[in-house]
């Protein structure tokens, strides 16, 4: 396992995606910025200067009505669930303990290098690239037994369960992803809606620490305007929440799981393994876990959070790599055997590119595909992409590859695994 270190650092793959990000004008991206503006970036980065950052604390006094069980019903898992195999016995630090997580996280060695030698390409946005719509969250299901599904952006959504259990993942409406003292890390299409302007929120589910996907401000909001709301979160992640004086807080471990009780709304939530990483400054890596989750309610939702699929080396530009054999992560198809099949997946599309650096931490479409089919889902949406310049391909190059990997599987190019416009509600049916 990897641990931080000044000499072979070995950091977030989310921060170090970041180094692409530098201070926009009009939405466009440049690779030259002054030498003070980088340093600043690259303190962001790494953690340096917190003292300059002081989160703010939200304290309602309020206890949530949301009743959690000290363990959920007992449900099928696989060996490895118990072996407890991504918690490093000397350390207590996380990793991803398969050999499609290649050679542990994302290295700031190899980034700088891509930068360097040019082979990470700039990316061009405009305003217009990514379309936002608002979210009427006011309008009547069309069947009461649909699962609704917004899409906010990035990893962002807001679901309405048949029971009516009202849940956020991965909730990021601020303007930035990462430290708000930190230049640039801003958006290239507009949040969709206020936090204010959802219709009750009861269960918010965070999959991991990376900015992009746990935001002060965000959190800081939904407490504002939903004090009774509760969080979940993966191992580890709970002291960042307490810190601030939140304390409707369950952290669970991959494969554990709880049942819950709002408001005469029973659910039952799950805790699953995925292939990434976590931390937000130099030195947290590996201290808290990333995850994905399910929640059955009347139906069943899996999210996957962020996720890689199968470590690929560096290869010839018109080399397919699926045209060669390598691991891939074998948790998706133990989900699909424990807890599938899933009436609705939230599945990863995008910063995946360079892939050599990007592959054991961030599914591509082709990934995406092969994971919405292990874990047996009916219907898919996809996300990671439009909202930040993380990585080097396109900004649309997701949605296009999504389709072509559609169709390599003999699956519709639409209405199963679809990708759709910030702000859009989906209905998906369930299956009983």
């Amino acid at each position: 396992m990897l641990t931080p270190s000044l000499n072979t650092w070995s950091i977030s793959s989310r921060l170090l995606q970041r180094l692409t990000v530098l201070p926009r004008s009009s939405f466009r991206y440049s690779s030259s910025a002054s030498s003070s503006s980088i340093m600043a970036s690259l303190k962001a980065l790494l953690g340096f200067d917190q003292s300059q950052y002081t989160p703010c604390r939200v304290s309602t006094g309020l206890e949530s009505p949301l009743i959690v069980t000290d363990a959920a019903a007992p449900l099928s898992s696989p060996a490895s669930a118990m072996s407890k195999s991504h918690i490093d016995k000397t350390t207590g630090l996380f990793f991803n303990p398969w050999p499609s997580a290649g050679n542990g996280d994302v290295k700031f060695s190899e980034v700088l290098w891509s930068k360097l030698s040019r082979e990470w390409q700039s990316v061009e946005t405009s305003p217009d690239m990514m379309p936002v719509i608002t979210p009427d969250f006011s309008a009547p299901l069309t069947d009461a037994t649909n699962i609704r599904s917004t899409w906010l952006g990035h990893a962002s959504f807001f679901v309405e369960m048949p029971s009516g259990l009202k849940v956020l993942f991965d909730p990021v409406m601020g303007q930035k992803c990462a430290p708000t003292w930190a230049p640039g890390f801003n958006r290239i299409s507009r949040a969709p809606c206020r936090v204010a302007d959802f219709p009750g929120v009861d269960v918010v589910i965070i999959s991991h620490a990376h900015y992009d996907h746990l935001d002060d401000f965000t959190i800081n909001h939904i407490r504002e305007s939903f004090p009774e709301a509760y969080f979940f979160v993966p191992l580890g992640v709970k002291k960042w929440f307490t810190k601030k004086g939140i304390s409707a807080v369950t952290e669970l471990d991959w494969w554990e799981q709880r049942d819950i009780s709002v408001n005469g709304i029973d659910a039952t939530l799950g805790c699953l393994p995925a292939q990434h990483g976590a931390n937000r400054s130099s030195s947290d890596h590996g201290k808290t876990l990333w995850a994905s989750w399910s929640v059955t309610s009347k139906g069943k939702v899996y999210f996957a959070g962020d996720t890689g699929y199968r470590h690929v080396p560096r290869l010839p530009a018109d080399k397919d790599d699926y045209a060669i054999d390598m691991p891939h992560c074998p948790v998706f198809k133990h989900i699909g055997e424990h807890r599938g099949p899933f009436d609705l997946a939230l599945l990863p599309i995008g910063a995946y590119s360079p892939r050599w650096i990007m592959s054991k931490v961030h599914a591509n479409p082709v990934d995406s595909v092969n994971i919405f089919l292990d874990i047996k889902a009916r219907r898919a949406i996809a996300m990671h992409y439009g909202t930040w310049v993380l990585t080097d391909e396109p900004i649309l190059e997701p949605v296009q590859k999504l389709k072509e990997a559609l169709k390599q599987k003999a699956l519709p190019t639409s209405g199963v695994f679809d990708a759709v416009q910030i702000g859009t509600s989906v209905e998906v049916p369930v299956h009983h």
